[in-house]
């Protein structure tokens, strides 16, 4: 097999990667996407999407990501199903193998291979997944107006997730696995004084349970002393907000990432510390995490690489 030359490769699709596709097909760069391991990114998994500018009757995650992907395509980008599995980064051209068995040979490199939720490793959770069970309280918030809610987490991220909770929900109830919280001094003064959040401290999750769609979670209380106590905790949404895990294990080594793993650019570009390669979307991105932010990224990578090229860089 012949390998193939691309002047721009696009590992992963989601908003940022289906962005960057249509703006550097546009740009006639003839870019070659390879949609990872969850072709259209984490929004696939989720039910109703209220928050993304054209479609003011909402719509589903998985078919926005195919209303992206065909405008994609209709510009004639090269969308494939696969995954990188080895890359080159020490000199370009650089150099990209598939799973698909294609070898690629690429001018530029744009990482948009997002982020994934951390989860408790329960299997309710998968069953629940846009049922009630979710990893982005600012995306599916909305959906619990007047309803009770439980977070997941005693970090900044978990606090903050039950703040926004607070001003929708009618109840929030924290689950803490710790006797205290692990956020900043500010971050659980406001937590701790808001009336419409309730901690639940040295508390885990046991379960989730419901018909259709949740309807609570089994909690054990002082799990393995002999205090110990089993309840059920009626709730109909559950947020977790343990931390998100950036989908960089490939770039080890090749890519200068941040303590947690995220990609660092050169702000205000999607540069990396590697001419020629860019990064959008979730997996550099450990603040906003959201599809409008997501999609911003990609057009700005796509205008980075184009701009890249234009210049002679290559």
């Amino acid at each position: 097999m012949e390998p193939i030359k691309t002047r721009c490769l696009i590992i992963g699709s989601g908003p940022a990667g289906f962005t960057a596709a249509i703006y550097s097909s546009r740009a006639n760069l003839g870019p070659l996407l390879y949609e990872g391991h969850q072709p259209g990114g984490q929004l696939t998994t989720t039910t109703e999407v209220e928050n993304f500018p054209g479609y003011p009757a909402g719509v589903t995650g998985p078919n926005m990501m195919e209303d992206m992907r065909a405008q994609a395509k209709r510009f004639g980008a090269d969308i494939r199903t696969g995954v990188i599995t080895e890359i080159d980064l020490d000199s370009r051209p650089f150099h990209a193998k598939a799973s698909d068995g294609a070898e690629i040979i690429a001018d530029t490199v744009i990482i948009s291979t997002g982020a994934s939720a951390r989860y408790l490793g329960l299997p309710d959770e998968k069953k629940y997944q846009g049922l009630g069970v979710s990893a982005c309280a600012t995306c599916d918030g909305f959906f619990y107006r007047k309803r009770r809610v439980a977070v997941v987490g005693g970090g900044d991220t978990a606090c903050e997730e039950a703040l926004y909770l607070s001003n929708i929900a009618s109840n929030v109830f924290l689950i803490v696995r710790k006797d205290h919280l692990r956020a900043s001094k500010v971050m659980q003064q406001r937590v701790l004084s808001n009336p419409n959040i309730t901690v639940l401290f040295n508390t885990n999750t046991a379960g989730l349970y419901g018909e259709e769609y949740l309807e609570g979670a089994h909690l054990v209380e002082h799990k393995g002393t002999p205090e110990e106590r089993s309840y059920d905790l009626p709730i109909d949404g559950f947020f977790l907000a343990i931390g998100h895990r950036p989908n960089t294990d490939i770039f080890k080594g090749k890519i200068t990432t941040d303590e947690a793993g995220y990609i660092v650019t050169a702000l205000p570009s999607t540069a990396t510390n590697i001419p020629g390669v860019f990064a959008a979307g979730d997996v550099a991105d450990p603040h906003y995490r959201q599809a409008i932010t997501a999609a911003g990224s990609g057009c700005r990578a796509a205008l980075d690489v184009e701009r890249f090229l234009m210049e002679g860089a290559v």
